[in-house]
């Protein structure tokens, strides 16, 4: 059994996505987070892929996905949602599980509560649904948000540079010489193209938005109550803890497991994310 790495046009936009496993068994939608690709589950995949059938695009602008210049195409987490749910179309995937990281929330929180009868589960890794999981190293985002002149756009553009990437990766890892540096290499080699940082930059100022349709998504979690679990690198700079915790206010089948990891809790917490997933999936799809 292999990895296939293929490319769909979706609205004139060639969107790069991996596909394993057999497609007789449940599918499992990976929705990367930033400033990644479906690359951050490359070692995912291969894990799951002899229990599941897994999808793992990337979003336009970001992996091996086409960068359609930003007058040309609406780079909003609304829009993303639309492309997303055109390209489950295409694929003609009726029911799956959502496997959720950072960006990866909200395009695929918006998937959900439009398309309810499609989801079978959650997996959420540091993809936040709740304000109480924002940490203060959103606000010079928020900032921006409140006024979105150069000077403040300007004073968040530290975040597209080669040393913020990397340290996405580390920080809050047990162990940074684990982490190998193919993940942020990869990523930096996006970020770096030309008017990618246009991108990126629409992107965290469209974010804002994402907290108006947390009430949508919480009443979608009560009304729907997808089985959920939440695998969190309890050290992420962005999105703490309380984040993970606030999905058992409005569902009654959440399990929470909080990692002694960073951001992205795959690079060093592979075997233990495998286990819990298969787990919980077992139990609830059979």
């Amino acid at each position: 059994m292999l990895v296939e790495y293929k490319t769909i046009s979706i609205k004139d936009v060639n969107i790069f996505y991996r596909e394993a496993g057999d497609k007789e068994n449940p599918t499992i939608l990976l929705l990367h987070g930033f400033p990644s690709s479906s690359h951050m589950y490359r070692n995912l995949i291969t894990e799951l892929m002899d229990q599941f059938h897994i999808v793992a695009p990337d979003y336009p602008g970001f992996g091996n996905s086409d960068q359609p210049k930003i007058e040309d195409f609406e780079y909003t987490f609304d829009n993303f949602a639309l492309l997303i749910n055109e390209f489950v179309q295409e694929l003609n995937i009726e029911k799956f599980s959502i496997y959720v990281h950072d960006y990866g929330a909200p395009v695929g929180f918006r998937l959900a509560s439009k398309h309810p009868e499609r989801i079978q589960a959650i997996i959420t890794q540091n993809g936040n649904a709740y304000e109480e999981g924002l940490l203060p190293a959103w606000d010079p985002v928020r900032t921006y948000w409140e006024n979105p002149n150069e000077e403040n756009k300007n004073n968040i553009r530290f975040i597209l540079s080669a040393d913020f990437t990397k340290y996405q990766y580390t920080k809050g890892t047990r162990n940074s010489e684990r982490i190998s540096p193919d993940a942020w290499n990869m990523d930096q080699l996006v970020l770096d193209r030309p008017g990618n940082d246009e991108i990126q930059l629409a992107l965290q100022y469209d974010y804002r938005n994402n907290l108006k349709q947390y009430p949508n998504w919480h009443e979608f979690f009560r009304t729907y109550q997808p089985p959920t679990l939440a695998i969190w690198g309890k050290n992420d700079i962005f999105f703490g803890p309380e984040g993970a915790l606030a999905f058992q206010n409005d569902l009654n089948d959440c399990e929470v497991h909080l990692l002694n990891t960073g951001h992205f809790p795959l690079e060093e917490e592979l075997g233990k994310s495998v286990y819990l997933i298969k787990q919980f999936l077992q139990n609830r799809l059979n």
